[in-house]
């Protein structure tokens, strides 16, 4: 591949030009009328509008994408991730028009795009599954039956499903049948398909997911874990590698498990298979995401590997450039979501101009963003500005490294996640690794976020920084004499 379009916008289409150009790649970037003054718009090789504000209108026009594509000559597309990314139709139209598809076949995504025909395929594959059935509800009566036999509560969920949506818990049998028309309802508004399936609940369960890599030869391998159980309305705020449970043992268990799911698909390319841990540290297959995630920055960090480029490469047909032995955990890192939310006001969408725009640098700080100040926040995409990244030796360090750059980021204008990001480094829960998915129901509260840390806080806060700072030069010391240590983790990266 000589010239690559990036069918996205925002940071991960600069994410990926930046990766494109470092490989003497040629970009191609697609815009929306409100994209036009984008960074990733003045940053590629060439620019060209597809349509109005609306993504239906334009980045969501897969054959407006491809017809660029063939008019710039470019001979691979890299989707990113929302959008088209996870489409199995446009991948299959890109293959057909003659171009490469940076990502899975079709056919993968096909699979693993229904949690139905999902739960199938790694079954197969000896894949822990949650308790409960992996076919369409059409029998309401027998559908009880089935939950009384799993036990409530129980999750109706929509099988097409995704963010939360077409899903209900179900308390109680003279609940049952309220909840699944709403379920069915939702799924039929959200996704255009109404199939709903039943499992177990599990109550407060840990979101951790395995970032796999597979080529075109066979190989298929695993890159560790992140964790992901700081969510509201089932999206993702903060994540890190690796988590702070697992032990080697279950480390090696479930990646075990996430390459025999990703192998259930014949996958190739990145892709994350996410699991549900419960109580007792049982995990269960929730699904997988046939493309890279938001969070990949994390997985770099600790693993030296630039996930895109290999992305790039197997794409290309290359083999992949390491195998499971040659791959260790290194460090820890810390992802913050900087999205322009007010966590004040029930994290609600804010839009604006930033007034004031300036990021925090440093060794192992990294921003990947796609703002400047003065620019506007348009209403029309997802409301992540930027991702703020932290490296550092240990979790401790980390997370003490992540409150210094969160002061050091300065946005003004529109309200950010910047304050509940501290407010998460600082709550006990987080530091002693004792959280799950209801972290923020259980334990948020809006006027929290300006609360000054009480005696025994500011004490330890005061002896992490001290270790943290007295290690930083012998970490540094030690990290510039090892050549194995990748350069993803003591530069930014936009």
């Amino acid at each position: 591949m000589k010239k690559i379009l990036i069918a996205n916008r925002g940071e991960i289409a600069l994410r990926v030009m930046r990766a494109c150009k470092e490989m003497g790649i040629k970009t191609v970037a697609v815009y929306s009328e409100a994209d036009a003054n984008a960074l990733h718009t003045r940053y590629a090789d060439e620019a060209v509008c597809i349509g109005p504000p609306p993504s239906n209108q334009s980045y969501l026009l897969g054959h407006k994408i491809i017809e660029v594509a063939k008019l710039t000559g470019a001979d691979g597309i890299h989707p990113g991730y929302g959008f088209l990314s996870e489409n199995a139709e446009f991948s299959r139209m890109v293959k057909q028009a003659g171009i490469i598809f940076i990502g899975p076949s079709a056919e993968s995504m096909e699979t693993m795009g229904s949690k139905i025909g999902a739960k199938q395929a790694v079954r197969n594959f000896g894949v822990p599954l949650v308790p409960g059935i992996d076919e369409a509800i059409t029998d309401v009566n027998e559908a009880k039956k089935i939950a009384s036999s799993i036990g409530y509560p129980v999750l109706i969920k929509a099988s097409a499903g995704g963010g939360g949506k077409g899903m209900r818990v179900v308390n109680a049998e003279h609940e049952f049948e309220e909840q699944i028309k709403m379920a069915q309802n939702e799924a039929k508004s959200s996704f255009g398909d109404d199939a709903v399936f039943i499992e177990k609940y599990v109550a407060a369960p840990r979101h951790i997911e395995f970032q796999i890599m597979a080529d075109n030869h066979g190989n298929v391998v695993h890159l560790f874990e992140r964790e992901c159980s700081i969510q509201r309305r089932h999206q993702k705020l903060v994540e890190e590698a690796p988590s702070s449970v697992l032990t080697p043992q279950m480390r090696e268990e479930m990646g075990k498990a996430a390459v025999n799911a990703a192998k259930a698909c014949n996958y190739s390319g990145a892709g994350t298979i996410e699991f549900l841990l419960d109580e007792k540290l049982n995990f269960y297959f929730l699904e997988m995401n046939t493309r890279l995630q938001v969070e990949h920055p994390v997985t770099e960090m600790i693993t030296g590997i630039d996930l895109v480029k290999e992305q790039i490469n197997v794409a290309r047909g290359h083999k992949l450039s390491f195998t499971q032995e040659d791959l260790k955990i290194t460090g820890h890192s810390i992802e913050l979501r900087i999205c322009a939310e007010d966590p004040a006001n029930n994290f609600l969408p804010d839009i604006g101009k930033l007034t004031t725009y300036k990021i925090p640098q440093g060794y192992g700080v990294r921003v990947d963003d796609a703002y400047e100040q003065g620019m506007e926040i348009p209403i029309q995409y997802d409301p992540m500005i930027a991702k703020l990244i932290v490296y550092a030796a240990t979790r401790e360090e980390a997370m003490e490294k992540m409150i210094q750059a969160v002061d050091d980021y300065h946005i003004s204008g529109i309200e950010t996640t910047l304050s509940f990001g501290k407010f998460v480094m600082r709550h006990e829960a987080f530091r002693s690794g004792n959280f799950d998915t209801k972290f923020i129901d259980t334990y948020f509260k809006p006027e929290m976020l300006n609360e000054p840390l009480d005696e025994d806080e500011e004490l330890v806060a005061a002896l992490a920084a001290e270790a943290f700072w007295s290690k930083e030069t012998a970490v540094s010391a030690t990290t510039n004499s090892n050549k194995s240590f990748s350069a993803w983790r003591l530069n930014r990266r936009q």
